[in-house]
């Protein structure tokens, strides 16, 4: 029985050398969890962190991106009013440049929204109103009855008889005919 205990004693001890083996070996697969554990809270923690500064920056850009479209339908309005001055003021142009050159036929000269393109077709309708005015001049002169003795005036016939007046009246036919 001696040896009973003895091989008993060694196969206790052996049991005994391999669970504390086994218990050191998960005491460091505890430890190394533990670490990994550790390591996956600080993730954790800066992932929670970053995702609420990104929810806040998303929550600011919501907020800038209201803001730049009421400013935006704010600078639209302003461009629609200017755009309307704009157009008011092409056509008091218009009537002031074509006021101040009565010459100048309204029919041409269109109406635009462009200070620019109303010059163009002002000149265009200048150099066609002074054609038609040198036009106008040379079929005057061409007309023109020159300047000389006065046309021939019939004979005074106040102081004749109707006798002298009737004779003079055929002649005249006469010399017609």
């Amino acid at each position: 029985m001696a040896r009973k205990t003895n091989d008993e004693d060694e196969d206790l001890d052996e049991r005994l050398a391999e669970a504390q083996a086994q218990i050191e070996s998960l005491q460091a697969t505890a430890a190394d969890a533990e670490a990994r554990a550790a390591t996956a809270r600080e993730e954790l923690t800066a992932a929670q962190e970053a995702r609420s500064s990104l929810e806040a920056a998303l929550a600011e850009a919501a907020a800038g991106r209201e803001a730049v479209a009421g400013e935006l339908s704010q600078v639209r309005s302003q461009v629609e009013e200017v755009r309307s001055q704009l157009a008011q003021a092409a056509v008091k142009y218009r009537e002031a440049r074509l006021a101040a050159a009565p010459e100048v036929p309204q029919d041409l000269v269109p109406a635009a929204e462009s200070l620019a393109e109303i010059d163009e077709k002002f000149e265009v309708a200048q150099r066609i109103a002074g054609q038609l005015r040198e036009r106008m001049q040379e079929e005057r002169q061409a007309a023109r009855v020159p300047v000389g003795a006065p046309a021939r005036r019939g004979q005074d016939v106040s102081a004749l008889s109707a006798s002298e007046k009737i004779k003079v009246g055929l002649r005249e036919l006469s010399e017609r005919g």
